[in-house]
């Protein structure tokens, strides 16, 4: 329970795809021809991009490039397979757009999320082994940080979550990829149960169940590390001193 109490109040601050060449089938198109689009909606972009206008989806990928390469990234636990599969997902949807029904329940970016976890799960149907884990050692602070959301955490308890999200970013990548990617899913990108769901292509009952597992084992990663369980009993002074703190949503004292 301490785990998802900690993990759920971790956040990750997505970095932008890194400039990469776009196929001449989806040409770049410039910031000024998007500008006026962006107070549109997913759905009413959706409908332009139909119709032909390439600004429209250039929108639609500025908008939600960061979420699929988070995902993508933690799931093959490589950025160089990432950014493929990110820049795939977002042709094929190019390509896809009319399958796209907008039902209420089934936004764009999980729609698109979707197609780019079935790539993501090809590339790691075709290697021979597990992904490693040398994502863990290349990311920098910036991208490997789950942050903290509490608005009246002290310095102190700011570095202790940071500390356990840090842990928590390399063991993630010893997660079975099933449980790896509901978690990333539910506890990371903070979606619904029947939005993953719908990524996944499972029972809402399965993901339940593959996030708890992958929770548990996160757990016992954590506490078969000296720094781990260090780290678990600093977060839970951190959540006892946040219940202490607030009451009715006002402050008590330390």
């Amino acid at each position: 329970m301490l785990l998802f109490l900690m993990v759920s109040r971790l956040r990750r601050r997505l970095h932008a795809v890194p400039p990469a060449d776009v196929p001449e089938t989806l040409p770049a198109i410039s910031n000024a021809a998007t500008a006026d689009l962006a107070a549109y909606g997913d759905l009413e972009l959706v409908e332009r991009a139909r119709a032909g206008d390439l600004a429209a989806y250039n929108t639609l990928v500025q908008r939600h490039e960061r979420a699929v390469f988070g995902v993508a990234v933690r799931y093959l636990r490589s950025r160089e397979q990432a950014e493929d599969v990110v820049q795939d997902a977002f042709l094929r949807g190019w390509s896809s757009l009319d399958s796209f029904r907008g039902e209420a329940d089934i936004g764009f970016r999980v729609w698109l999320l979707r197609i780019a976890s079935n790539r993501a799960l090809d590339v790691l149907r075709s290697q021979s082994r597990r992904p490693s884990d040398s994502l863990d050692a290349r990311l920098d602070d910036d991208t490997s940080a789950w942050e903290p959301e509490s608005p009246v955490a002290t310095p102190l308890d700011t570095a202790v979550v940071r500390d356990l999200g840090e842990q928590l970013e390399q063991f993630l990548g010893q997660l079975h990829p099933d449980q790896r990617l509901v978690v990333i899913l539910s506890d990371i990108h903070d979606l619904a149960y029947d939005e993953i769901a719908t990524i996944a292509g499972i029972p809402v009952g399965t993901v339940k169940s593959r996030i708890n597992r992958g929770r548990a084992r996160l757990r016992e990663l954590l506490l078969a590390s000296p720094s781990g369980r260090e780290l678990l009993s600093s977060a839970q002074r951190h959540t006892q001193r946040e219940k202490r703190r607030t009451t009715n949503g006002k402050e008590i004292g330390p």
